[in-house]
């Protein structure tokens, strides 16, 4: 062979050896990215090619699907979407996902790597690949109860329900909401939608997921989270000796006398007394005499300070370290930099319903395969024991208190035994704006468990500063979900 010819020969089998590199290096190095690439159309149409899988509530389904038009073939619906968003979030042509429709979007889908064989199979026989489903947690009942109840109020709020002895998620509410439904498109109509529900268009953010993405001043509902920790350090031993609680007591370091909403009885009051009417002066002082290493410690063992993952991310609450003695008085009557969500008042609540141990608090009990074989099964899990069932008992005597005759008056149940701790949480500048009006509870029944515990917080910009509070506008709504759980469970 001349020169030349070589040459080209060497020439033409590099060009043919780059190719087999860069198909290579496409279809097992890039592959992934190049599958994953937003721009990537074929992906898209194919993602939409058939229906999703469905997100489950009491066993039965709380999405659906419908046909469009164009490239893409079908798209989700939701039914009493408003009510559920908090849930299930949403599935967009346009937008994306987010929640459980994006955190479980390869069951759904029919994607996931554990139904391999099923598709391989189905490839075979020539069968249209299927979605999984996802089965929640979620009472129905409950959740009507608590969505209605927010949007009865006609304001901001959100509520969450655990079933102590388990850590499943009974309820999520979150209000003002959204139909992801409206949405779900890629239409001209989803994208006004779309601008509609945003932040700058609108003020209320009704994609705010309220109950696990806002932190609030928690005010009197934290009194618990100090009790505990009086307890479980030795501070106090019972619910009914007296406490070393001057009145007026004079926060440390300062010339300013913590106030009580009110002329009430807490000089040395008792811890059941003071937990009854609400006294500053004493859970302040408490978390003083405590210090913030001890309350930290005991707030964190609640779950402050760390992010929850239900599984969708929950915002972390917080309790503060390195404050000054006054700063840790306000702090312990859920002041100062005390924030928390309404899920984590909730876990809060079901520690001390579950007898000190806290679950981990999750919403997907089991996923599904088209056949609705069972993938995978959520086991309940214990998260931490932030104090002792004698210490539990003695604060759910206190609590229960609070609603027989305290300022909880509101959440009574008829043949049920019920607990809880009204909030009227500071807002603003000096106070300047509307309080933030809470509640948590418990229900206890005759056989001595406690079916569901609840957190609700409503921000009402609207109502007359002197009618917010959480005995009259929270509590009523945590007895309606309350009820509803047991009523589901007769």
């Amino acid at each position: 062979m001349n020169k030349p010819l070589r040459r080209i020969a060497i020439f033409c089998g590099i060009l043919v050896l780059t190719l087999l590199i860069r198909d290579n290096w496409l279809q097992y190095v890039q592959a992934d990215e190049l599958k994953e690439d937003e721009h990537n159309r074929r992906v898209a149409i194919e993602r939409y090619a058939s229906p999703r899988g469905d997100i489950i509530v009491d066993g039965k389904a709380i999405t659906g699907h419908a046909t469009t038009e164009g490239d893409f073939k079908y798209k989700r619906t939701y039914k009493d979407g408003a009510m559920w968003a908090p849930v299930t979030g949403y599935v967009s042509q346009a937008f994306g996902a987010t929640q459980l429709e994006s955190i479980d979007d390869g069951i759904l889908t029919g994607n996931d790597d554990r139904l391999f064989f099923r598709n391989t199979l189905d490839m075979i026989t020539g069968k249209k690949r299927e979605g999984g489903n996802v089965v929640t947690t979620l009472n129905a009942a409950a959740q009507k109860a608590a969505y209605d109840g927010l949007k009865k109020q006609g304001a901001k709020g959100a509520v969450v329900a655990i079933e102590p002895s388990t850590g499943k998620i009974l309820s999520m509410a979150s209000y003002p909401s959204y139909d992801p439904t409206t949405i779900a498109g890629s239409n001209n109509a989803a994208g006004e939608a779309w601008n509609r529900l945003q932040k700058k268009n609108n003020p209320d953010e009704p994609m705010l997921n309220r109950a696990l993405r806002e932190v609030y001043p928690p005010g009197s509902t934290f009194k618990v989270v100090t009790a505990a920790a009086a307890l479980e350090h030795g501070l106090y031993k019972s619910a009914d000796e007296k406490t070393d609680s001057p009145l007026p007591w004079t926060m440390p370091g300062t010339t300013t006398p913590l106030p009580n909403e009110g002329d009430l009885p807490c000089e040395d009051a008792t811890l059941r007394e003071a937990l009854r009417v609400s006294c500053n002066t004493v859970f302040g002082k408490a978390g003083y005499d405590l210090g913030n290493d001890e309350m930290l410690e005991t707030a964190e063992k609640f779950g402050f300070n760390k992010e929850q993952f239900v599984p969708v991310r929950s915002s972390a609450s917080r309790f503060s370290d390195g404050m000054n003695d006054s700063q840790v008085a306000l702090s312990s009557i859920g002041q100062y930099n005390t924030a928390a969500t309404p899920l984590q008042m909730a876990m809060v609540t079901s520690a001390i319903a579950n007898n000190g141990t806290l679950m981990k608090p999750y919403m997907v009990d089991a996923l599904q395969a088209p056949n609705l074989d069972t993938i995978e099964k959520t086991d309940p899990e214990e998260m931490s024991k932030p104090l002792s069932a004698d210490n539990a008992q003695i604060l759910q005597s206190m609590m229960e208190t609070v609603v027989k005759d305290g300022t909880g008056t509101n959440a009574q149940i008829d043949g049920v035994t019920v607990g809880g701790k009204t909030g009227t949480a500071q807002h603003g500048v000096d106070n300047s704006e509307n309080p933030y009006a809470w509640f948590i509870s418990y229900a206890k029944t005759d056989d001595g468990s406690s079916p569901v515990a609840v957190a609700v917080v409503i921000e009402d910009e609207n109502a007359s500063r002197d009618d917010i509070s959480g005995g009259g506008l929270a509590a009523p709504i945590a007895k309606n979900v309350m009820e509803a759980v047991i009523d589901s469970k007769k």
